[in-house]
């Protein structure tokens, strides 16, 4: 029989030792590191007063401790005040050295044991990114991947012994990226990657974050260090890897829920050279595997399952290192579940979010618990629908490209996500919650994690597993002709199955994309006659995610992706990125509703941050600098051409202001105005089945990485823009949207929306009015709308729309797609004294203001609200609302009544409180940024502020 002293698995983080960190000041090779490591080392017990003073010279010649682990450069650096902040003024030009060098890490620690009968590994989780590992002065790994995790099983045995039983040694050397690459472009060939302000192009051959290269709202910073954990195990056996798979299945209306699972077992020489000793089906074989399903430590199903029914020789494979790996196919089978109790999990807006832990031990003998592994899992499926279209719409026929979860067709608003921060080290669970909260407070469902930063850690996807936002999870290639030699490819298959395996159980994956843009790239360039890259995109990937997932997460090929040809452009099928507004064409916003596609995965208009921001980044600034124009807005901005941008697309719609605060407002409130017309248009197009015309919307982006002026609508330190708001009202289950088209006197090229007092003279005006309903909460089918009709230079004039005569009041919307309402005609206000503008064969409706809601049909409550304003703005008078704003506070919120006498647009409330400081923003408003009309009260809740706080607003003032 076995012996009774097979040990228990122990793995200890190496973040709990002392860790070291220094410049490296020689620049040989393998036996100058070393040198250097054991001329300069220090020694744990050193305290940090007897630490040199830490300066740009002395960081070459001694060891500083590290400020926390898991760690990076830059963030040490900035902790000992070596180098200013690349976030503040112009800072991130004089910390460049900092990536053009090369980094030494080390740390001491203890071994749990030395039993030549066990194994020991050490595991990286992260490093970034050319890395060459020491241990006890012998190199056992060169890294140049930092988006896999990489393991080294330590000799244990004979003169290779690696371990020491005390005092073990472990240096990290950083080599530099950005020379390695300008190497591997000299071998390999230089090639296109994105534009100039994507970064140099040679970045493409290092699987590193290609943000860190710069990108067009994103600074170049060239981060090095052990980023995520490095852990130490001593094992005889120990679970390599648990899969557990669950699933559900809808049949005649009703779900079937199941749960399998897989599972790979690790194991010493000696291990397994015992367990061969036990024939299969011996009373005397040692090992068992219990298993458990639960929710809130309540047992659902539990289940003991003996490894005799395994054929152990068979099975195990044996590694370079002498260790051995053992699959175990299908551990469990359980269906069923439905009848236990178990329920389904749904995306936000559809239901809850059941997720239930699956918990496997492996038994050793004496009932030892030698390992355990635990996964949260919810049961739900995914499909991505791309069915032919029997009927055309603007574009055509084509297919759909929209999502089936649980059986039911949902369609998808939400955001791009890049990495949080440049230096990933400073982002905290918190600040990640945070993050994801704001996105599913927005009424989104969906974030396409971009595939040009990282792939985001665990607790990124446990966190929207608990949220109910589904992920679409790019691999990490952004903008470019990626190589396809042997090692490239080997290197990229491993990151794949690395990170499938991380992620599959996470019921918030929906989808796995091959890359960003690459297939886009080369069609607009036209002289790039090859893509090596397709055998990743289209063999190695999709290899790797239906053997690892069993097809139970979709893969797509690339975003965008679509027809023949890899026709990335292409309305009618596939996802569609639309950069025709800003940059390509340059049209005017207006022009969204006829630009969208089957899904639009990416799409935007950039505005500068808050103030706050502003002021963050002006520190120490000279204060002539305070224009739109300046030298340090344009070191915070680095989208490409954005002055000649915003100007097209600014001076076209607002009118031209000096002042720095208001025009930044003004670029606020045209992100707003621009991006929520596109969610409204081509939500419209969510026709019901069969007409699935457009699928989904992930407006670009979320969030930034530093204090930028960007696409993003909530800023680097989560202050929300007033698009954020205008999004969520128009992601809401049940909205209602307005587009109006003014009639002109004679064709011109203008957008429909613009009125015209030129050459052109508008003579009209009528609003194109629909509602939609998404979502799986009780909304009244029946409801009563609401128009009326505002003018901005007579308050006293106001209409409301007779639907008796015209259409009836009371509207039936069905479930889940959208209604269309009805055409109604912009009514006509009597002509003014001395107004110019009403003179015959023009319109008065270009100063009308038009309301729409949707009432609950017997108490009246407002379920749905919108307003349009005539276009463009810059052309209208626009009066002193005469705002009225009235607070009450209770139990820690505050609630805010809103009222006017006039219209006011884009009404953005802020809230300040002396007794509170910090970076991050923590107040949360319920709503903001408000198209306010008179007698239709607005009342919105400001939480995270004392009841101190000081309400102020602004809104669109000509």
């Amino acid at each position: 029989m076995i012996s009774q002293q097979i040990p228990i698995t122990q793995t200890s983080l190496l973040s709990n030792a002392t860790w070291w960190w220094k410049e490296r000041h020689s620049i040989g090779g393998y036996e100058d590191v070393i040198r250097e490591f054991n001329r300069h080392h220090v020694e744990d017990e050193i305290s940090d007063n007897d630490e040199p003073v830490p300066t740009r010279e002395s960081i070459k010649h001694s060891w500083f401790r590290a400020s926390q682990f898991p760690s990076e450069v830059h963030v040490e650096l900035l902790n000992r005040q070596i180098i200013p902040h690349p976030y503040v003024a112009f800072n991130e030009h004089e910390v460049q050295w900092v990536g053009e060098t090369e980094w030494l890490y080390s740390c001491t620690f203890d071994a749990p044991s030395l039993d030549v009968s066990n194994a020991t590994r050490l595991t990286f989780d992260g490093l970034d990114t050319l890395c060459d590992v020491y241990l006890n002065d012998r190199k056992i790994l060169e890294v140049d991947n930092a988006f896999r995790q990489y393991v080294y099983e330590v000799p244990g045995e004979g003169e290779i012994a690696a371990l020491r039983l005390e005092g073990n040694t472990l240096l990290l050397h950083f080599r530099c990226a950005k020379a390695y690459a300008k190497q591997q472009e000299e071998i390999h060939g230089k090639i296109r990657a994105g534009s100039t302000n994507l970064g140099d192009p040679s970045r493409v051959y290092l699987r590193k974050p290609q943000y860190d290269w710069r990108w067009d709202w994103g600074p170049e910073l060239m981060t090095y260090g052990p980023y995520r954990n490095i852990s130490l195990t001593h094992y005889a056996v120990r679970i390599d890897d648990f899969n557990p798979k669950a699933s559900l299945d809808v049949l005649d209306g009703t779900f079937k829920l199941s749960l399998s699972a897989n599972l790979t077992l690790g194991l010493s020489a000696s291990a397994l050279k015992s367990l061969r000793e036990h024939p299969t089906g011996s009373d005397e074989f040692p090992f068992k595997l219990e298993v458990s399903l639960k929710k809130a430590e309540a047992a659902i199903s539990t289940e003991s399952v003996s490894l005799t029914k395994f054929s152990i020789s068979e099975l195990a494979i044996q590694s370079e290192s002498g260790t051995f790996t053992l699959p175990l196919q299908n551990v469990l089978s359980w269906d069923g579940l439905e009848d236990l109790g178990v329920e389904s999990w749904w995306p936000v807006g559809y239901g809850s979010q059941n997720l239930y832990e699956v918990s496997v031990k492996l038994i050793g003998p004496g009932d030892a618990t030698l390992d355990s592994v635990s996964k949260k899992v919810g049961f739900r499926s995914v499909e991505l629908v791309q069915e032919p279209l029997e009927e055309a719409d603007q574009y055509g026929t084509g297919t759909t490209f929209f999502f089936k979860v649980n059986g039911v067709e949902m369609f998808m608003g939400g955001s791009n996500w890049i990495p949080a921060d440049n230096f990933l080290t400073t982002i905290s669970d918190d600040r990640y919650r945070q993050w994801l909260t704001i996105l599913k407070d927005g009424g989104q469902n969906m974030v396409r994690i971009w595939g040009g930063g990282i792939y985001e850690p665990d607790i990124f996807y446990d966190i929207c597993d608990e949220l109910g936002i589904l992920v679409w999870q790019d691999f990490q290639f952004a903008c470019g002709v990626y190589p396809a030699h042997k090692s490239f490819v080997d290197s990229v298959r491993k990151e794949a199955e690395y990170n499938v395996k991380r992620l599959r159980h996470h019921p918030a994956i929906t989808l796995f994309c091959g890359n960003n843009e690459d297939y886009q790239m080369v069609l607009q360039w036209g002289d790039v006659p090859h893509l090596p890259a397709v055998v990743i995109y289209e063999d190695v990937l999709p290899d790797v995610v239906n053997t690892l997932t069993e097809g139970s997460i979709p893969y797509h090929r690339g975003s965008p992706y679509g027809g023949k040809g890899w026709d990335t452009s292409d309305p009618t099928v596939g996802d569609v990125h639309q950069w025709n507004i800003w940059g390509g064409k340059e049209l005017p916003w207006q022009e969204y509703g006829r630009l969208g596609g089957r899904f639009v995965s990416e799409f935007g208009i950039p505005a500068m941050p808050s103030m706050k921001t502003i002021e963050y980044w002006m520190q120490g600034v000279d204060p002539r600098e305070r224009y739109a124009q300046s030298k340090i807005i344009a070191q915070h901005n680095r989208a490409g051409a954005f002055e000649r941008r915003f100007a097209i697309t600014m001076n076209e719609n607002f009118r031209l202001t000096s002042d720095l605060t208001k025009h930044v407002f003004n670029t606020q409130v045209m992100q707003a105005e621009a991006v929520g017309l596109a969610y409204r248009a081509w939500k419209r197009e969510w026709r019901g089945p069969g007409s699935r015309y457009c699928g989904g919307v992930l407006v670009w982006q979320l969030n930034d990485c530093w204090p930028v002026t960007s696409w993003a609508f909530v800023d680097y330190f989560l202050r929300p823009k007033p698009v954020y708001y205008v999004i969520a009202r128009d992601l809401a289950p049940l909205t209602i949207s307005m587009s109006r088209e003014v009639v002109q006197n004679r064709a011109n090229d203008r957008p429909k929306q613009f009125y015209e007092y030129g050459a052109t003279r508008s003579v009209s005006a009528k609003l194109h009015i629909w509602a939609t309903r998404t979502g799986n909460e009780t909304v009244s089918e029946v409801v009563k709308l609401d128009i009326q009709y505002f003018d901005l230079e007579n308050p006293e004039w106001r209409h409301r729309q007779d639907l008796e005569t015209s259409a009836s009041s009371l509207v039936s919307l069905a479930a889940n797609k959208t209604t269309e309402l009805g055409t109604f005609d912009v009514p006509e206000p009597p002509s003014l004294p001395g107004d110019i503008y009403n003179k015959p064969g023009t319109t008065t409706s270009g100063r009308v203001v038009a309301s729409a809601r949707l009432l609950h049909p017997e108490t009246g409550e407002v379920l749905a609200r919108f307003v349009d304003w005539p276009q463009p703005y810059r052309l209208l008078d626009i009066p002193d609302p005469g705002v009225e704003i009235s607070t009450t506070e209770s139990e820690g919120a505050v609630t805010i009544r809103v009222s006017v006498k006039r219209p006011a647009k884009c009404l953005f409330l802020t809230a300040e409180d002396d007794n509170l400081s910090g970076k991050f923003e923590v107040s949360r408003w319920s709503d903001n940024a408000l198209d306010v009309v008179p007698f239709d009260e607005q009342v919105v809740k400001l939480t995270g502020l004392g009841k101190d706080a000081k309400v102020s607003f602004q809104c669109l003032q000509n």
